[in-house]
């Protein structure tokens, strides 16, 4: 007996679908995966971001969006939902099937998960890369401190740094302050790391 073939949404059923939910949905090929229902030190780490961040960087004219924020990013329609994500300047957004999409983000900010991490640290950064303004990227673990940091220095070379320790600042230049590690997992309880062991052959 032959597996009955899954279901694919059309990008119409994908709009209406995510118009109408509280769910943060996104769409790929033809399948709809909820990226909402985030754990505690998730959650932490998203509040942390804004509680340290919004008050350095209003008053130099730049904000800072939330999760539930759309981006639109061309090379893979029609939008993704960041964790979190701030621009300097003006604020551009688009009207894609009646909702508000922001265009112009600079700075895109990731919390991983291990459901999420290779493909935010992979296909998810390599399409984020066709948003025209974005030149800073942010990947935060939960498990323990370890913050992942990429600065645009041309069309094809990102430098990345790695952060691992609390007492580590963490520079964000596109929009011009810094967060330290402790702000950021400040209330985030890190789980115990086992190291994966191998028998000898």
């Amino acid at each position: 007996m032959s597996a009955q073939p899954k279901y694919k949404y059309s990008l119409e059923e994908y709009l209406e679908m995510d118009r109408q939910s509280d769910s943060r949905l996104e769409y790929w090929d033809g399948e709809i995966f909820d990226m909402s229902g985030v754990n505690e030190g998730h959650a932490e780490i998203e509040t942390n971001l804004i509680a340290y961040l919004k008050p350095r960087i209003s008053p130099k004219g730049c904000r800072i969006f939330p999760a539930n924020m759309r981006l639109k990013v061309p090379s893979l329609p029609p939008y993704r939902y960041g964790d979190t994500s701030a621009l300097c300047g003006q604020a551009q957004f688009e009207k894609i099937a009646g909702v508000d999409v922001l265009t112009n983000p600079a700075l895109i900010i990731e919390v991983l998960s291990e459901s999420t991490e290779s493909y935010d640290r992979g296909l998810k950064f390599s399409h984020y890369k066709s948003v025209p303004s974005f030149c800073e990227y942010l990947l935060i673990a939960q498990e323990l401190p370890h913050v992942t940091h990429y600065i645009k220095q041309d069309e094809r070379v990102w430098n990345q740094r790695e952060y691992t320790t609390l007492d580590d600042v963490v520079q964000l230049v596109s929009v011009g302050c810094e967060i330290t590690l402790r702000e950021l997992y400040e209330n985030v309880t890190f789980r115990e790391i086992k190291p994966r062991l191998h028998p000898l052959e």
